[in-house]
């Protein structure tokens, strides 16, 4: 088997995680297919030069993660960040544009669920790269703090650390959103 093929394989096997992952970084299915596109076209870039050091799904990880974090300082630098408010009173907010609900439920969820999982969408939207990517990793990835370690290059205290941090403003957005809507 050539190296081409063995490249195919990998990514047929852990494309649907790295999919995954790259969508909950950043919030939506579409710039999760860019994402996961994107790690894979870097993973393909550098192939040859994969030693086998690390596992192929950790090199992978760390590969979207990485990509994530240059889309983020790009688009801070450019100012993407800065949306307009759908609900807001005047045109100047920089609250993220709020979703209008569809009202349909998809299958399987209730309409209930479905707004939580959007409020807690857009809480994570609110955070910074570091303090959402170490939640996402950890809550719904279920990366273990070594693994995240090893991902992020820092030390296992820096995870922990940065997991309380995250933990305590996903919460405190999570108050400030239930309050707004009572």
């Amino acid at each position: 088997m050539n190296n081409l093929e063995n490249f195919e394989d990998m990514m047929r096997a852990n494309g649907p995680r790295i999919y995954t992952l790259a969508a909950r970084l950043t919030g939506n299915v579409t710039d999760g297919q860019d994402l996961a596109q994107e790690t894979f076209v870097n993973a393909y870039k550098h192939w040859e030069k994969f030693r086998g050091e690390a596992d192929v799904a950790t090199w992978l990880y760390r590969i979207c993660v990485n990509c994530w974090k240059n889309r983020v300082r790009y688009e801070k630098r450019r100012a993407f960040w800065k949306h307009f408010s759908l609900d807001a009173r005047d045109g100047d907010s920089d609250e993220p544009v709020r979703e209008l609900p569809s009202g349909e439920a998809p299958i399987g969820q209730t309409l209930e669920k479905t707004q939580e999982l959007a409020t807690l969408h857009a809480a994570l939207a609110r955070m910074k790269p570091e303090d959402r990517e170490v939640l996402v990793l950890y809550e719904m990835e279920d990366r273990s703090y070594e693994e995240i370690a090893q991902l992020l290059e820092v030390p296992i205290g820096t995870v922990r650390s940065r997991l309380a941090r995250s933990r305590d403003k996903l919460r405190e957005l999570l108050e400030n959103e239930l309050k707004r809507t009572l």
